[in-house]
């Protein structure tokens, strides 16, 4: 984890101001980077293989900004919990958005399991490090 050296014009020396507005921002980044996890796992289906030019596309910025902000996000949070959170975010939204288009049938064990998987995601931050 990184710690941001201290500021000499800060009127609130003590209140690591700085620290938890990069973890603020970590944690912001992180969940857009797994919105874009289900973007570009989204884009991966429609593409049919690499055959279609857009959804490949489409697939290959989401996926490199994603990858991208889940670094980014990495150096103020734990791998692990970064991982865990990127990759729930990501299957939950393409699970949903898969159900919600009709590219997956809908059942109550589903919808219930989502709901388990956010609330682990949740869980997670909850729990995380405390900054």
């Amino acid at each position: 984890m990184r710690t941001a050296p201290p500021d000499e014009d800060d009127p609130y020396p003590d209140s690591d101001k700085t620290g938890r507005e990069e973890f603020v921002m970590a944690w912001i980044v992180l969940i857009v980077s797994g919105v874009l996890e289900a973007v570009w796992a989204t884009a991966l289906g429609r593409s049919e293989g690499f055959t279609r030019l857009a959804p490949s596309a489409v697939f290959a910025v989401a996926l490199a900004l994603s990858m991208a902000g889940l670094a980014w996000a990495m150096r103020d949070i734990p791998v692990g919990t970064a991982y865990a959170v990127w990759v729930g975010i990501g299957a939950s939204l393409t699970v949903v958005w898969s159900m919600s288009t009709g590219g997956e049938t809908v059942s109550a064990v589903k919808i219930a399991l989502v709901l388990g998987l956010v609330g682990c995601v949740v869980g997670l931050k909850l729990v995380g490090d405390p900054h």
